[in-house]
């Protein structure tokens, strides 16, 4: 009786397990059950005449937030019919000219295609046995290419609204569409690359720079590049790689910078934007040898260019070849004879010439030596003293200037002059 006793006490504790085990399961069941519900109650409010849109977007929500359901096609793809009434009811009223809510309407139709590009995307996945069956696919590549047309005009709301990341967002998913997995093999009325498509993929840039994504906007103008300018565009090609540049710089990306300044100026020799930048570019890496040789090019095909000689002139100045940086900046100034930039840097040469004369008399004891010296120190001073003249006339808080005058004034003995600049200079350093 005894060893009877404990056979019954175990036997029953082996039913009492699979009971609360059956019960666990049914627990689990009528879980997944529950929130399959929410999927069928979401489609059953749509199918009440009119659909119930709030109800049944409440239904879904809960579904999608349930990692129960928030990985099946279904969900995304009633989530897209839910997000499509309103659409569709605000373009029936554009078609009959009654009022629009555009926000509405064009809203709904983000939020609707990205539901239906979320199902397809989970409609193709296989299943726990290595096969695709989707179901919801051909509808909504359908749905898809019949509405697509529409992100366009959304985009162009958006960026009307100064909302660009929404507008970026809109004009890149028209240009993304087609090269889906959702529409592979399948052949488009407008072939990829033409004119339309790469205008839209320019604003998807444009809008970008002005989030500002500069990432996302130079990945935009790098497609177009590498898919082939067409032309007739809105933009010109030239514009497309200084935008491009433009973007890389912001990212201070030096190479990739370099790099389309590079591609430019061999597409565009003539354009002085690559050109300057190319010299920029040089001059930072202490090229100097091959700034001036795009100097060259460049005043060849620009030999009335000021800035061009200019530029040259203040290359010679680095190098410390002041006779050739005089004869460059002063070709710049016959173009432009008040330039007050080209004005200050001819000033400069001059000035620093003087200073550097004035200072080479240190430790020098032949009398007539100092003299010779202290002479062309002067007449350095002279050349400089009109060309910063001009500038402070254009320009009477400019430092570079008061410094430079009060200096010349004081060595050329200018006592009324150099009181006048050492009035300014001083209150300049007070402030």
């Amino acid at each position: 009786m005894h060893y009877k006793n404990n056979k019954i006490t175990i036997n029953n504790y082996k039913d009492m397990k699979k009971i609360v085990f059956t019960g666990v399961l049914c627990f689990l069941v009528s879980l997944s059950f529950g929130q399959k519900k929410a999927v069928t109650a979401a489609k059953n409010a749509l199918k009440l005449n009119p659909p119930n849109v709030t109800d049944a977007r409440a239904q879904i929500k809960e579904a999608m937030a349930n990692p129960e359901t928030a990985n099946q096609a279904e969900t995304w793809y009633v989530a897209g019919q839910i997000e499509f009434i309103p659409f569709e009811t605000q373009k029936k009223n554009e078609l009959y000219r009654r009022a629009v809510d555009e926000d509405l309407m064009f809203g709904s139709l983000e939020r609707s295609i990205a539901n239906y590009l979320k199902a397809a995307e989970l409609d193709m996945l296989p299943d726990e046995k290595g096969n695709i069956r989707p179901k919801y696919v051909k509808d909504i590549r359908s749905i898809v290419r019949e509405h697509r047309q529409y992100l366009l005009n959304a985009g162009i709301y958006a960026n009307e609204k100064k909302d660009f990341k929404r507008a970026h967002g809109n004009f890149k998913l028209y240009g993304d569409i087609p090269d889906l997995e959702l529409f592979k093999g399948e052949k488009w009325s407008v072939a990829r690359g033409d004119t339309t498509e790469l205008q839209i993929r320019y604003y998807a840039g444009v809008t970008a720079s002005l989030i500002p994504d500069h990432k996302a906007a130079a990945s935009m103008f790098r497609d177009i590049i590498n898919r082939g300018y067409v032309k007739n565009a809105i933009f010109e090609e030239n514009e497309l790689y200084q935008s491009l540049a433009q973007e890389y710089n912001q990212l201070e990306d030096a190479e990739s910078y370099e790099k389309v300044i590079k591609e430019g100026f061999n597409k565009f020799p003539e354009d002085e934007f690559y050109m300057l930048n190319l010299i920029n570019i040089c001059l930072n890496a202490g090229n100097f040898a091959d700034a001036i040789s795009y100097l060259e090019k460049a005043i060849d095909l620009n030999p009335n260019n000021a800035q061009l000689h200019d530029v040259m002139g203040q290359v010679y100045e680095k190098q410390n070849k002041s006779d050739e940086a005089i004869k460059c900046m002063k070709k710049a100034l016959e173009i432009e004879p008040n330039n007050v930039e080209y004005l200050h840097h001819l000033g400069r040469v001059y000035f620093n010439l003087g200073v550097e004369k004035r200072a080479s008399t240190d430790g020098i004891t032949d009398a007539d030596k100092i003299k010779e010296l202290e002479s062309q120190s002067l007449d350095f001073f002279k050349e400089a003293m009109p060309h910063f003249e001009k500038v402070f006339e254009a320009a009477p808080t400019n430092t570079d200037a008061i410094y430079a005058l009060r200096t010349i004034y004081y060595n050329l003995k200018m006592g009324e002059k150099y009181e006048k600049m050492d009035a300014l200079y001083s209150k300049g350093s007070e402030e």
